[in-house]
């Protein structure tokens, strides 16, 4: 695929998408998505985390509502579907993400970011669900991934007025895991994706799969999901290697 809205790029074991719609403050659109899809299905196996960034001064402004604006009923939901699916690529794909957010993160672009496992903000973020004001509703899964940070209550009073955080907010909130001095987010992001990347892979594909679906089990399947989940990742040759180094004292300590 020849992409048009992203610029793929590659900085040794860790893959870089940047959302390239500067002029639209990087709005959420078709083909956007379709890229984003298609950047995932086709990661390299080399490639043990992605960092998503942004071109421009704004992460990204949500859903792109030219193109919203010309659909019906029908058409909405099923475009919500879409969304859902390929966002699910992210949270759920083979290897960690990285956010590395600056300016709005808005909307369907809050969507974007909040799937993304590590997120990575700087001074002048702010984040937004101005949904509700326009008349519309959120779509591309923010009452089950926005709610599940901030809690129900929470995300609706933000769509009810309107109301907008800031960085040290959001912070607080979960919305970020990091604040950085403006035009840092995403050098801290690459260190981040580094340091992710020294983890055993399916040490980190577990992690990836197991802990939000857990999360969302009860606590008798929770249990179940979690013995399962340690059983596959110590059987991996990382796994025993640094079991071994642990029992003769040759590794590490990471106190980080």
């Amino acid at each position: 695929m020849e992409y048009t809205h992203i610029k793929p790029e590659t900085d040794g074991n860790v893959g870089i998408l940047t959302l390239d719609r500067p002029s639209k403050f990087n709005a959420i659109n078709h083909g956007l998505l379709f890229e984003i899809e298609h950047y995932f299905d086709t990661l390299p196996d080399a490639i043990g985390a992605v960092v998503i960034r942004s071109s421009g001064q704004h992460f990204c402004a949500g859903l792109d509502l030219l193109e919203h604006s010309m659909r019906d009923a029908a058409g909405a939901m099923h475009e919500c579907r879409l969304w859902h699916r390929i966002f699910d690529k992210i949270e759920y794909g083979s290897v960690p993400v990285v956010a590395a957010m600056n300016g709005g993160v808005l909307g369907g672009g809050m969507e974007l970011a909040m799937t993304a496992h590590i997120r990575v903000s700087q001074q002048d973020t702010f984040y937004e669900l101005p949904e509700g004001r326009r008349a519309i509703f959120v779509g591309g899964g923010a009452t089950v991934r926005v709610g599940r940070i901030i809690g129900a209550s929470r995300m609706m009073e933000m769509m009810l007025t309107g109301r907008r955080y800031g960085a040290e907010q959001g912070l607080q909130l979960g919305l970020a895991h990091y604040v950085e001095p403006n035009g840092t987010a995403f050098d801290k992001a690459m260190e981040l994706a580094r340091r992710v990347t020294e983890n055993a892979p399916l040490s980190n594909y577990m992690m990836v799969q197991a802990i939000t679906r857990i999360n969302d089990m009860s606590a008798s399947d929770g249990f179940f999901a979690e013995s399962l989940a340690a059983a596959i990742a110590q059987s991996s040759p990382e796994a025993r290697a640094g079991m071994e180094a642990f029992l003769t004292k040759t590794g590490k300590r990471d106190n980080q």
